[in-house]
């Protein structure tokens, strides 16, 4: 027999071999090659590898992107932050902000991860009913992130002048009708805000084509209206057939390869389009210009709710884009509209929007500075209401999850239209910039939006977790 002590000495003995491997398998391994893991049976699903973050960074600068700035430094532009409020928190933590979903296609664009383009919506008046400020934007991005196309265009300008880059080269008779004017159309608009009306027999509207692959075709079935036909480098393509029963339609189409133009005609009078969307296969960005001259945001619900909807559901963006308020302030110093009115037209048409696209972010654009005009001795004082109105577009923004982009604080401040001026870079009417003031306005926006899509990425978050982290230790 063996007694107790020497028993003892032997399970030691025993276990010591035992606790030691165990502890040198719960160890890290130093070796370079990892341990094996027993494979799992091939039946059994995997957990998806978590995509590697984009590390944003701003893109360098375009030739006309350095020339805007040495612009803006002399008439004394500033560097604004665009104002993206947490909209989604984990504890003290910020998750995502109101830009998210569009910094996350923009990541995906960048990453070679899109399938589809990052479509934003530029709602506004007349700064950008000639797709002026807009187009820069619109230029910058694709020139970064890819193009995706022209996205929605007109059959025709909404002028006998100006150019024609959101618009067909139209022959015969068209009528344009807006939401911003004074007498109500007769028929109902779509989410453009816009429609024509073919006014002649056999009128038409040639688009050159640069390759993109699909079209869409928005057009209303007014009553006693003819059919609209769509012919491809001269050839028919397909064709509407009209019921007369005052309802709107889309007609989707692909374009076949190579294909050079497409002419939408309209078979007899009364036709009515409300527009026309091209776009390419590949991914890219997309920016829809809907801007309409005098509009404002109460303009703008006129159109109708159930077009607007379905249209702009459709269009699937990713960014809502609001660049409205220097009308407003204007209508407030002919008090033609209350303060109360103003705000309430422009909580429900953000907010009819939204509920058409509740995957979007959104970004309110606050109006430029603005004065009195006329001859008299008053002309270049600033326009009364003005401070109102940027004060209530940023605090409706704010309470409804949206960005905020302060234009008139950009630009310069108090002040900074008369510098336009007299650089020769406003209209008579000081109202609306023109040629590189209008560059210089959509530069400053885009730079604003870039600075926040590199402000707001993970590497960012990641450093303010760290320092909050080291701030938290030291208290």
């Amino acid at each position: 027999m063996i007694d107790a002590s020497r028993g003892r000495r032997w399970a030691v003995l025993f276990l010591v071999p035992f606790f030691l491997g165990a502890l040198a398998w719960a160890r890290p391994a130093q070796a370079s090659k990892p341990p094996r893991l027993a494979k799992a049976p091939s039946s059994a699903r995997t957990a998806p590898e978590p995509e590697p973050a984009v590390q944003r960074a701003l893109p360098p600068p375009s030739p006309r992107a350095r020339k805007l700035h040495q612009l803006g430094q002399k008439l004394g532009a500033r560097e604004v932050l665009l104002e993206d409020p947490c909209v989604s928190r984990s504890g003290t933590a910020c998750t995502r902000t109101a830009l998210s979903p569009f910094f996350e296609s923009l990541d995906s664009l960048s990453a070679g991860r899109a399938s589809s383009p990052a479509v934003v919506s530029a709602f506004g008046n007349s700064l950008i009913a000639g797709d002026r400020i807009v187009d820069i934007v619109r230029e910058e991005l694709a020139g970064t992130f890819g193009d995706g196309g022209r996205g929605v265009l007109f059959v025709d300008r909404l002028a006998p002048y100006g150019p024609r880059t959101r618009a067909g080269f139209a022959r015969g008779q068209w009528e344009p009708r807006t939401l911003g004017e004074l007498k109500l159309a007769e028929l109902p608009f779509g989410v453009s805000g816009v429609y024509h009306v073919a006014t002649s027999p056999r009128a038409s509207s040639r688009f050159a084509l640069t390759g993109e692959s699909r079209g869409t075709l928005w057009w209303l079935d007014a009553p006693r209206a003819g059919r609209l036909s769509l012919h491809v480098d001269g050839k028919e393509l397909t064709r509407t057939e009209p019921q007369g029963n005052g309802q709107a339609h889309t007609l989707a189409f692909d374009l076949p390869a190579g294909a050079r133009t497409l002419e939408v005609v309209a078979e007899g009078r009364g036709a009515v389009v409300l527009g026309v969307v091209l776009q390419h296969q590949r991914p890219g960005t997309v920016l829809d210009t809907l801007g309409v001259p005098s509009a404002d945001a109460n303009l703008f619900l006129r159109a109708r709710e159930d077009i607007f909807r379905a249209q702009l559901v459709e269009r699937s963006p990713r960014l809502l884009l609001f660049i409205l308020g220097g009308n407003e302030a204007k209508r407030l110093e002919w008090g033609r509209s209350k303060l109360a009115e103003v705000e309430d037209g422009l909580r429900t048409f953000v907010r009819r929007a939204r509920t058409a696209a509740p995957d979007s972010a959104c970004l309110i654009m606050g109006p430029i500075d603005a004065v009195r005009g006329g001859t008299g001795p008053n002309r270049l004082t600033q326009r009364p209401y003005l401070d109102e109105v940027i004060t209530l577009e940023r605090q409706i923004a704010l309470a409804e999850g949206c960005a905020f982009f302060d234009a008139y604080t950009a630009m310069g401040g108090k002040g900074s239209l008369e510098r336009f001026d007299k650089a020769g870079m406003m209209h008579e009417d000081l109202v609306h910039p023109k040629g590189q003031g209008l560059d210089l306005l959509g530069q400053l926006l885009t730079d604003a939006m870039l600075r926040a899509w590199v402000e707001s990425g993970p590497q960012r978050r990641a450093a303010l977790g760290s320092a909050l982290q080291a701030s938290e230790g030291t208290r």
